[in-house]
């Protein structure tokens, strides 16, 4: 044996073997579960023993479904998450200019504030910008990676004036006399995210190095990623040559699965004209799904809806693509053997992926499709009966509720409320998930995640009692999403995803043995270990 873990508490994941006391590693693989005594009669000579004091061992986390790129991009932007007003704002990016000595008339990038922490209880608009600058050029994200704040040079260089032309997929939102207030919504980002120099192979491989050492000390040991959205589809090649490269050489200890963004039929017909399929690559770097966009985000207000938000305007929020689109491109998808992935909000939202994904199914029928809906944030009962009755895998972001819970109820009546992150009743209906953190839009360390699924607080412990704690998950169910939910979702349960002899060595040792703590006493647990192929590539 190579590497040996005993006197622990095992989580093993596989109902076959729920617990264990000891792990064996050779090579790559798990070879054997047990007691103490039966696996340290395997030791070899140059076996490594490892006594884990009673602390608990898990099999990897995977995140079902994040931004890596974007993550790794944002570490040289002005960071506003900890922002509580739009005067914070204004002193932050103005801070950050000095501070770094940016020249006239160069771009400045921000990212992670949320209006709804605000005092003014708005979002930053043009004016707001200016008094931060009006000699560089500003475009600061929402926490939600929908909605993006400029100021008024950033909206010349883009070539907005008065009454703007509208944006298909997108707003670029305006006062009552038809001035651009900053604010660009959804597809309307694209118009700064066009201007920002192409990144080649270097930098890709570079910002995947960077952003993998992050999420390995967190205990991820897979990561499931939708790149393409911060570069582009025709960056497509460039990246995923920067991934094959890095697993060629022995430089990539993460191991991630490729959500890919192609918003057109053309783009899709490309990347299969170019041989791409679900599941093409190696152990450290595959080809994941066709990954689509439906609509915005709740805090945005651009989730799309049944009904108005309120009963002042029939907004409805953001059709970022039409239901003919969506539709062809399941449909292309599904004749090619290419899972789709599609992120979806609102509940007209899901309900239009739903509608699109039983078509295909009829049209194209599968033994295993595996179709899924990122976030699936509301759902009626219909809806939900309809996951089921589909199989459709619900890829949740238990780490929204912290983040989520105050707007919610900000934007949406109390019955559309209700309707909103129902995990335990996913559960109770059979409904298959995954769980991931949609990093950046929140922080990525699982833990936290599994924190919030049991609680349905923040870290503060609110709000008391939790958000509709009727929906909270247990300990279980919530280890179970960012484990076994997760590599099922992408074809690959039978690989990773629990400590099972014969899959990957992929584990993570924790600071305490995370069964016997209270609720509230996960979010103080830290990753002790990260095991990647039975090598440890993190060690606290």
């Amino acid at each position: 044996m190579d590497l040996i873990f005993h006197n622990g508490r095992i989580v093993t994941m596989d109902e076959e073997q729920e617990a264990a006391q000891a792990v064996a590693i050779k090579n790559d693989k798990i070879t054997s579960i047990g007691s103490n005594e039966q696996i340290l009669a395997l030791k070899e000579a140059g076996s490594e023993i490892i006594d884990l004091k009673g602390r608990a061992l898990l099999p990897g986390f995977n995140d079902s479904h994040m931004h890596l790129m974007e993550y790794a991009q944002n570490r040289t932007k002005v960071d506003l998450r900890h922002c509580k007003s739009v005067e914070e704002i204004i002193e932050t990016t103005r801070n950050f200019i000095n501070k770094r000595n940016i020249n006239k008339g160069e771009w400045v990038y921000g990212w992670g504030w949320d209006h709804g922490l605000f005092q003014e209880k708005r979002m930053p608009n043009r004016q707001d910008l200016d008094r931060a600058s009006s000699d560089h050029r500003i475009a600061i994200t929402r926490t939600c990676c929908h909605i993006m704040a400029v100021n008024t040079l950033t909206l010349q260089k883009i070539g907005i004036e008065q009454k703007p032309a509208a944006v298909e997929g997108g707003n670029v939102d305006t006062d009552e006399q038809g001035t651009p207030t900053g604010i660009l919504e959804e597809k309307a980002m694209k118009l700064v995210n066009d201007l920002k120099p192409p990144l080649d192979e270097e930098a890709l491989k570079d910002l995947i190095k960077q952003a993998a050492g992050d999420f390995l000390s967190a205990g991820l040991t897979s990561v499931q990623t939708d790149d393409l959205a911060f570069l582009g589809s025709d960056l497509m090649p460039v990246l995923t040559g920067a991934y094959q490269e890095l697993e060629s050489a022995g430089g990539l200890n993460l191991r991630v699965n490729l959500q890919c963004l192609l918003p057109s039929v053309e783009e899709l017909q490309a990347a299969l004209d170019r041989g791409y399929r679900t599941g093409q690559g190696g152990p450290y770097f595959k080809i994941g799904p066709l990954k689509l966009l439906t609509d915005g985000s709740l805090g945005g207000r651009t989730a799309l809806l049944s009904e108005p938000y309120d009963d002042s305007s029939p907004y409805q929020g953001v059709e970022v693509l039409s239901v003919k689109t969506l539709e062809a491109l399941v449909n292309l998808a599904s004749e090619r053997k290419m899972q789709v992935a599609t992120h979806a909000i609102g509940d007209l939202a899901v309900e239009r992926v739903l509608n699109a994904y039983e078509k295909a199914a009829r049209r194209y029928p599968q033994a295993d499709p595996r179709y899924r809906i990122i976030h699936a944030s509301m759902a009626t009962n219909e809806l939900l009966e309809r996951f089921k009755k589909l199989d459709i895998i619900a890829d949740i972001q238990p780490p929204f509720i912290p983040s989520d819970y105050i707007i919610v109820d900000w934007h949406l009546d109390e019955k559309r409320a209700s309707w909103t992150y129902r995990w335990k009743d996913f559960v109770k209906q059979g409904i298959k998930l995954s769980g991931g953190s949609d990093c950046p839009v929140d922080d990525y360390p699982p833990l936290e995640g599994v924190h919030a699924a049991v609680t349905r607080q923040d870290k503060k412990g609110n709000p008391p009692g939790g958000w509709h704690p009727d929906q909270c998950l247990s300990l279980k169910e919530a280890l179970y999403i960012y484990t076994m939910g997760s590599a099922y979702s992408s074809f690959e349960e039978n690989v990773k995803g629990s400590i099972t002899a014969g899959k990957f060595a992929d584990l993570v040792v924790l600071s305490d043995d995370i069964t016997s703590l209270e609720p509230d006493e996960i979010k103080n647990l830290q990753v002790d270990l990260t095991v990647v192929g039975g090598k440890i590539f993190y060690s606290r």
